[in-house]
């Protein structure tokens, strides 16, 4: 006997032994090499989306426990994929359900307003600190430490970054990022706004790419910060006259010399002017200088914020953005987690045994080939009672020659063979019959709509079970159609009146 491990249905259609009818006995497949067959499809990427949200309900089944996904699981077996796509599959089918979609795009518009928050921040502290380093213009400016205000906090916090690749740092040097996630968390609403950000930074750690991400935030932040310096000081040497200097008691005129020498040399460049040595010891603030000299060292302070402030961050953004957007590009999800790997015996089908045991003896009947199939076909109308009274008259009324009678559906069993039929074959028109002096519980509602989304239309009868007096059936009927509307039905299709049901169901069918 050989064993065969199969992951979809045209993988067992393939190797499958056929039956002869006739005889009653099953014949081999021609001799095939199991290499020829795919045993899985190939993985397709995994976007953000989908894997954040997977996450998400994974973390949220791990705190709270399992959720009801009969359905959803009836659904991704179905499906001819990989054990991966399932799991995505099935979050797809959960998040809609439970609106954790909905959430999470709450949580990433809230992300962009935060975002936008720190962009407006950059702006007004560029502007602060260059108005900060230059003042008002009744006193001479001292360039170096004009230089130091503008560009100090950047260049220590850029070392930082650089420091955290060797040193491992569980920040990852960006502070402004991680600022981000708490702004973002803060911006968030709902009973399950917690989990967003877990699961996000969970996927993105994963990935080896929220290093990257949170470091661009920061870039990004640190460059806006600086493109307003920038246009502030333009704005502000435009528009005012102001003198600039150097000042010391420690250090003589040489070390100036040299630390603008120094400093300059990479922004003369670039084409930004240099002060000349003259220049630089006349500029002792003892001597008067004419505005050219000060005009050259606008362009210098100018060079030196271009070149050791904004290029590096703009640098360090796009290297952080084609890191992300390439490791973000191989994003998959690890099956192997807690909460992944329970799941494959129930997403995938059970292994299959598809050769002989013993040849077949005379005591043998003859087999039947395929499983079950639904009772229906697609150009029948069905009718079918749930939860109805056992002594109610069934059915409703007279059915016409072209309609199923699925009789009364009450236990568990009758209910899963019912979605099995309908997901093996979808009923072009259904209708369910409900008692209408019966409350709707969450459970029955649930199940009206498993029913209709395997349908392609779906009515419903509220019907009498005994008679009750004309008021208090209309309070009843009212409670049904407020919850049933509630629940995603159509008004129209939810009948009170038992001639407009059979109108509908009798109406025949436009298929082509």
């Amino acid at each position: 006997m050989h064993t065969v491990y199969l992951n979809s249905p045209e993988h067992l259609a393939w190797f499958q032994p056929q039956f002869d009818s006739a005889s009653g006995t099953r014949q081999r497949m021609p001799d095939t090499k199991l290499s020829a067959v795919p045993l899985r499809t190939a993985a397709k990427p995994v976007s953000l989306n989908s894997a954040w949200l997977a996450e998400t309900i994974r973390l949220r089944e791990s705190l709270w426990g399992p959720l009801e996904d009969a359905a959803e699981v009836r659904r991704v077996r179905t499906e001819r994929t990989n054990f991966d796509a399932k799991i995505l599959q099935r979050a797809r089918l959960l998040g809609a359900r439970e609106q954790l979609d909905t959430m999470l795009m709450r949580y990433a518009r809230g992300a962009r307003y935060a975002l936008a928050l720190l962009c407006l921040s950059a702006v007004l502290a560029g502007a602060g600190a260059a108005l900060s380093a230059l003042g008002d213009g009744n006193r001479s400016v001292n360039v170096l430490l004009a230089l130091t205000t503008m560009l100090g906090i950047n260049l220590l916090a850029f070392a930082l970054w650089l420091a955290s690749f060797s040193l491992r740092s569980p920040s990852n040097g960006s502070w402004l990022g991680e600022l981000w996630l708490w702004l973002t968390q803060k911006l968030a609403r709902g009973p399950d706004a917690a989990l967003a950000p877990r699961a996000l930074v969970s996927v993105l750690d994963r990935n080896g790419s929220l290093r990257w991400i949170l470091g661009g935030i920061s870039h990004t932040w640190w460059a806006t910060a600086l493109i307003s310096v920038l246009l502030t000081l333009l704005g502000i040497l435009s528009t005012r006259r102001y003198q600039f200097n150097w000042e010391t008691t420690l250090l003589s005129p040489d070390s100036f010399v040299y630390i603008t020498a120094a400093l300059g040399w990479l922004p003369a460049k670039l084409g930004f002017p240099l002060p000349s040595e003259a220049i630089v010891r006349a500029s002792n603030g003892l001597q008067s200088l004419p505005e050219s000299a000060h005009a050259l060292w606008s362009g210098w302070l100018i060079g030196c914020v271009v070149v050791y402030g904004l290029l590096p961050r703009l640098v360090g953004t796009l290297l952080s953005l084609w890191l992300s957007k390439r490791k973000l590009a191989r994003l998959s999800i690890d099956s192997r987690l807690p909460g992944y790997a329970e799941l494959r015996d129930r997403l995938e089908p059970p292994s299959e045994k598809i050769d002989i045991d013993a040849p077949a003896g005379p005591w043998i009947p003859a087999l039947k080939h395929g499983q079950h199939s639904p009772a229906y076909s697609t150009r029948q109308a069905l009718i079918v009672g749930l939860e109805l009274p056992p002594d109610i008259t069934w059915p409703p009324f007279t059915l016409g020659p072209n309609t199923i009678d699925l009789g009364l559906n009450d236990s568990r069993p009758q209910r899963k063979q019912l979605l099995d039929d309908f997901q093996q074959q979808s009923p072009a028109r259904l209708l369910v019959v409900c008692d209408s002096q019966q409350t709707p519980d969450r459970g029955t509602l649930a199940l009206l709509a498993q029913l209709a989304s395997l349908s392609q239309t779906m009515h419903i009868f509220l019907c009498n079970s005994d008679p009750i007096p004309a008021d208090r059936d209309d309070t009843r009927s009212a409670q049904w159609r407020k919850q049933l509307v509630a629940a995603g039905f159509a008004s129209e299709h939810i009948h009170s009146d038992p001639d407009s049901a059979l109108i509908w169901l009798n109406t025949p069918l436009e298929l082509p």
